[in-house]
């Protein structure tokens, strides 16, 4: 009854909207995830290789099985995102696809192809190819998922700030020029802040697990390994961190200069303003055009977004209201975004201190531990906080300021996007719910010890004595004389070492 009447009260744009982003807000957790996971998984291994500790063999093995649970459910969620292009919104792809359409499939040409044909020797190919085969496979499909982020991240950033086209007399987008289409005014700020917001999410992730077993009494045996994480966690958060605001910085002035509606909505910002403030609380009241219960501090805003104390910023005002983005969740979001990016960088100054007072693997150092263990799901938080305000904020238009939001919906009935919005729901709790015990009860179990490799670790490509019988034809068991020569292969103490991995 309940669903029934809120069916009533949406619109099917409505409701396309509300599925696009609950499905697109499952998928995006994955791929960033997995591009963290493949890049740290690609310097643990070789670590391994260089110092030959058993140490990071056994992280690498305990990792690489939550990286192909992440990977795997990248993958599913993608392809259920890029068919709603096809049901929802057919209009859109109509439109944008002579643009679009080429950018998507370069993806799947270049990046998932090279993951998919590498990804298995990852995954399986320990102890079964070379050291170099098996550390080159890693490596690979780490650039993969950069190259996977490339694609996507420039398809997206047309959207957001679109050039090198034109629209056709049939209102179809044509391109013009395809150096321009793919390094569009925001991509490379919108790349670089994304694959460091990987990078981050990742490391905290692996640094609160590690501080989990330098703390847990049940993991005493697993501290050698939170050492690793944590530590290599720390060096993310020392130097990347401060890196992230920079690059948020510079993308700011950039989103400043071809979104200016979207960054007055991040600010609160109605009218226009010099030397305008900074406003930590507010609740926006976009059907009065003003800000309830506003808590702000002069000059700020204007000072970041223009690096000067006089610089005029525009207000929301100078923008119809059937034209302005929905304020208060870019706003909030966009607080939450920066709120943690800043928690991000002072976890990363407690590092600095604790480093130098060689405290930070101190099982007594239990708030220091706390403090990376809280911020192991923030990272998520923040991405996805992030994306609210790049997508929310380019409302109403889907290409910026060439098509809408509006224009571009499949006709399709209310009723039916609910129910499949509902089915989405349904299965994706069950699905993603189900990867997630899986990966959480991985972390649980901690790394298993390194079983030292031995000469047969790797395919052995001579041929047995009952190979050579079968392959010539001559199937008659044969008795064999022995004689000195031969007295090693009877001796397993003798086995040789070759430098392989189980």
């Amino acid at each position: 009854m309940f669903a029934s009447f809120m069916i009533d009260q949406m619109d099917a744009l409505m409701l396309a909207r509300i599925q696009f982003a609950f499905v697109i807000s499952f998928h995006i957790v994955f791929p960033a995830f997995s591009i963290g996971l493949a890049s740290w998984l690609t310097v643990l291994e070789f670590r391994w290789l260089k110092t030959g500790e058993p140490i990071y063999a056994e992280v690498y093995k305990h990792w690489v099985k939550i990286f192909a649970v992440v990977f795997g459910l990248g993958v599913v969620s993608g392809v259920v995102m890029s068919y709603q292009f096809g049901t929802n919104w057919a209009v859109f792809s109509d439109k944008a696809g002579n643009v679009l359409g080429p950018l998507l499939a370069y993806e799947v040409l270049t990046a998932f192809f090279l993951e998919a044909s590498f990804l298995g020797i990852m995954l399986f190919g320990w102890g079964r190819v070379s050291k170099r085969m098996h550390f080159a496979s890693t490596a690979i499909v780490a650039v993969g998922t950069l190259i996977s982020a490339t694609w996507i991240l420039s398809a997206n950033s047309f959207m957001q700030t679109p050039q090198g086209f034109m629209i056709g007399a049939d209102g179809l987008l044509y391109p013009t020029n395809w150096l321009e289409i793919i390094f569009n005014p925001s991509f490379p700020y919108r790349l670089a802040h994304m694959v460091t917001a990987a990078f981050l999410t990742t490391a905290f992730v692996i640094g609160g697990i590690g501080a989990y077993y330098l703390q847990s009494k049940k993991h005493q045996d697993h501290r050698k390994h939170g050492r690793v994480m944590l530590g290599m966690a720390m060096i993310m958060a020392i130097f990347v961190a401060p890196l992230q605001v920079l690059i948020g910085d510079e993308h700011g002035l950039n989103t400043l200069e071809h979104q200016p509606a979207k960054v007055a909505a991040m600010e609160g910002i109605w009218e226009d303003e010099r030397g305008a403030a900074l406003r930590l609380f507010a609740i926006p009241d976009q059907d009065n055009q003003t800000n309830k219960y506003e808590v702000s501090i002069p000059y700020v805003s204007g000072l970041i977004l223009t690096h000067s104390l006089d610089g005029e910023v525009k207000g929301l005002k100078n923008w119809a209201v059937e034209d302005q983005p929905p304020v208060a969740i870019v706003f909030w979001a966009f607080r939450i975004m920066v709120g943690i990016g800043m928690l991000m960088v002072l976890v990363g100054l407690f590092s600095v201190y604790k480093y130098f007072k060689k405290q930070q693997f101190n099982p007594e150092s239990k708030w220091f531990h706390r403090a990376w263990m809280f911020m192991t799901p923030m990272g998520f938080i923040a991405i996805l906080a992030g994306w609210f305000v790049t997508e929310t904020g380019r409302q109403p238009w889907t290409v910026y300021e060439v098509i809408r939001t509006s224009e571009s919906m499949s006709p399709i009935a209310a009723q039916q996007v609910a129910t499949t919005l509902i089915g989405f729901i349904v299965l994706y709790i069950f699905v993603f719910g189900a990867g997630s015990f899986y990966i959480i009860r991985l972390i649980t179990q901690g790394p298993k010890p390194y079983e030292d490799p031995s000469e047969d670790t790797y395919y052995d490509h001579s041929v047995t004595e009952a190979q050579g019988r079968a392959l010539s034809g001559d199937n008659a068991p044969q008795e064999k004389t022995k004689d000195k020569s031969d007295e090693h292969l009877d001796s397993p103490a003798d086995d040789v070492d070759d430098g392989g991995l189980r």
